[in-house]
This record gives structure tokens, sequence and C-alpha cells, in this order.
């Protein structure tokens, strides 16, 4: 057994092996070290995710990046693990929490295109890429007659795929392509407006137990209150919906200065069609303590107007309500 107090002892840090989650995994150790000395190993896990070639979608199960890791939190394998918290189910699980909710990163969609730097210029038939039935939809929405291509892997195999002419473009999140040192002339955010980002896109989630005080203190000082406030409203309409991470569905949210100068929040929420033929969008403003509730209330106005018929319409036998 370590000689070293418990505080001092490196923390075993779970997280997925692929170059993103490593880079993330790596940014959360460094944030610790920084803020209270405490010093992390990453331990490799190994998800169902990670294993197949299969789309999300019809992998037959909620939760196929975090399940597993989840799982090596409880049993004690690992201390604490970083999720990318769009794929973190709404669900909570007894025995964890979320500890902290670091400073978020661009939550934005990006066109990475080596042709050009616009949606729009892309030519009638261009194939463009991606794994996420949410990107499809609102890309088919736009009307530009694009072809949808599905491509599954991480951001590296998806640019190689790019570079060898399999699609014409990607859409990738801007945060992970950051994170990877990958933004160059080739990356083009695109505005919410035209593709509504996944909710809590950009945003790391850190687990520990809830029986290890010492260890969610001390992620508690990686918490950004701001992240915590715009994620909880988020994923307070994703859980609403029923819907997971591979519904057609989209939600940002934007924390600003209140009347009473309470941080208020204003949220965006998105149901579409896979097929891209109707999309459904509304906004609400709230203030940001009670964001989950006004993340389901928004949630609540978008099924009322025809946004259950479309989830009911998601391929490959998703159901509409669906717990996550």
């Amino acid at each position: 057994m370590s000689s070293l107090p418990r505080r001092q002892r490196p923390l075993r840090l779970g997280t997925r092996g692929s170059p993103l989650a490593l880079a993330q995994a790596g940014q959360i150790a460094r944030q610790l070290l920084e803020r209270c000395g405490r010093p992390a190993v990453l331990v490799t896990v190994t998800t169902p995710g990670d294993e197949s070639a299969a789309p999300v979608e019809r992998l037959g199960t909620t939760g196929v990046f975090t399940t597993t890791l989840r799982a090596a939190l409880l049993r004690g394998a690992v201390d604490l693990v970083v999720h990318s918290a769009k794929d973190l189910p709404t669900a909570t699980v007894p025995g964890l929490q979320v500890a902290a909710f670091p400073a978020r990163a661009d939550p934005r969609d990006a066109l990475v295109w080596p042709g050009g730097t616009s949606l729009s210029a892309l030519p009638g038939g261009a194939r463009i890429g991606t794994g996420s039935p949410r990107r499809a939809a609102l890309l088919r929405a736009t009307g530009r007659h694009l072809r949808v291509v599905p491509v599954r892997g991480n951001v590296g195999t998806r640019l190689r795929k790019l570079a060898g002419g399999e699609v014409d473009a990607l859409v990738l999140a801007v945060a992970g392509l950051s994170r990877l040192g990958l933004l160059d002339a080739t990356v083009t955010p695109l505005h919410p407006s035209l593709l509504m980002p996944a909710p809590a896109q950009g945003v790391l989630a850190v687990e520990c137990r809830t029986d290890d005080p010492v260890t969610a203190a001390q992620l508690r000082t990686l918490d950004h209150a701001p992240t915590r406030a715009a994620a909880t409203t988020e994923r307070g309409f994703l859980a609403a919906l029923g819907a997971g991470c591979s519904a057609p569905v989209g939600a940002l949210a934007t924390l600003a200065a209140g009347a009473g100068g309470e941080p208020a929040v204003r949220l965006s929420g998105v149901i579409a069609a896979p097929d891209g033929s109707s999309v459904i969008r509304a906004q609400a403003t709230g203030v940001a303590g009670d964001g989950d509730a006004l993340g389901r209330r928004l949630a609540h106005m978008l099924l009322q107007e025809g946004g259950a018929a479309l989830l009911d319409r998601t391929p490959h036998g998703i159901p509409a309500m669906r717990s996550w």
C-alpha cells in the first residue's frame, strides 16, 4: 500500500482510449494538479461504442460511451471519469455524482471542407459525412441538395476518409477539433440557427462516487457555474423529450444578466424529422438557477407543437420516449 496520504496519492482517472477522450482527460488531470495539487494517472477503459463500427443508434443500448466507464467507477477500479457531456445519459446513477462541469468549449458544429468556407457554396450533390442523426436531419433541412453519408470512427478516422475522397466534406464539433489542435483554414463554424448543437455539446462532465467526499471536493474546484447552468438546462430539455444522443434534437442555452440582477438563461431548442422535411424550433427564457425546469418546459412545448410525432418517425426503431 502506498505510504502517501490519501489526498496526495495519484487519482485514477478513467477515460476512453480515443485521441479526443485522452486529450479531454489530460486537460482535467492538468487542471487538478494546477488547482489543488492532486496528481492523476489516466486509466483507459474500452466501451461498446469504441468496439463497434455500427451507427450509434443501432447499438441497441443507451450510454454506449459511458456505461462501462461508470461501472469501473462504481466498482472502485478508478476514482473519477471524464465524459463528453453530450454522451452522458440524463438519468442519475445511484452512488455517482457529476462533481464538475468545467468551462465549456465552443458548442458549435463546424464544416470541414478543403474546397471552401461556406455550407451554401458546396455544390449540389456534394457528399457530406456525419455520424449524427441530428446533423444529418438539419443538413437535409437546409434544402441544399446535399448527399449525407454516414460515417463512424474517431475524429482522425473521419478526417482520413475526407482526405481519401470518401466524402467531400464533414461536419464535426468545433470543441473536439480544438482540443485536438486541428482547427485550421478548412474549418468553418456553423451558426446554431443553421445547425443547432447537441444538448451539452462542448461540455465535459467529471464524475466521481458519492462516498468519496475528498475527491468530490477537489473536483469542485474545476466546476464552472455558467457552464453548469447551461448544461443543466440543456440536459433538462433532453430528459423531458425522453430522447437520447441518437435522436434528431438540439439545444443551446446562453446566459445573460437578468432584470433583477440574477443570471438569466435563454434556451433554444429544435426537433427535426430524420429526413429534414420538418423542423420545429422554439425558445424560452428563465432564471439560470431553475434551468432544469426551463429545459423541461421548452421540451413539452415542442412536443405539443408536433415534436412528438417527429420523434416517432426516428428511423431504426428508436422509440419516441426513451430514458436517458
